[in-house]
């Protein structure tokens, strides 16, 4: 019988091989995590942070106007009194985007809020809606 020597293989070990393929991963998550909405550009009125929503003719006297991709609702109580609510559900954080008179409704579980003041009208929600900074000047309402 001869004796050869068994030479080990040469090449990246399987611990190294998972430890890339786990690291390419992570890469490929986190740039997909990072996105336009991290800069808005401004001269699109989209985002936050002092783009314009609306014009105060927008929002009409007793109701509302939905910005989806802001996920927030700017409501006009009393001539010239404006406010902003989240309208993302305190239920169970689904998106509503159900605007009638002065109600927005959850699609997911039905809970109701009023869009005057983000009180809860029906349940199984029992908190009312995030109120939303926003600032009026002139006739322009921005998302603060």
């Amino acid at each position: 019988m001869t004796s050869e020597s068994v030479q080990p293989m040469s090449g990246p070990s399987r611990r190294a091989v998972v430890a890339a393929v786990g690291a390419a991963g992570l890469t490929v998550a986190l740039t997909a995590c990072g996105s336009e909405d991290e800069a808005p550009d401004s001269s699109t009125g989209a985002g936050a942070g002092g783009a314009a929503l609306a014009k105060t003719t927008d929002i009409p006297v007793g109701s509302g106007k939905i910005f989806k991709d802001e996920k927030v609702v700017v409501s006009q109580p009393t001539a010239g009194e404006y406010k902003a609510f989240s309208t993302v559900c305190t239920h169970r954080n689904c998106p509503m985007v159900d605007l009638k008179d002065d109600i927005i409704s959850c699609t997911c579980h039905g809970s109701q809020f009023s869009v005057l003041d983000g009180s809860v009208k029906k349940d199984p929600a029992v908190k009312p809606l995030e109120p939303k900074e926003i600032t009026v000047d002139g006739d322009s309402i921005t998302l603060a």
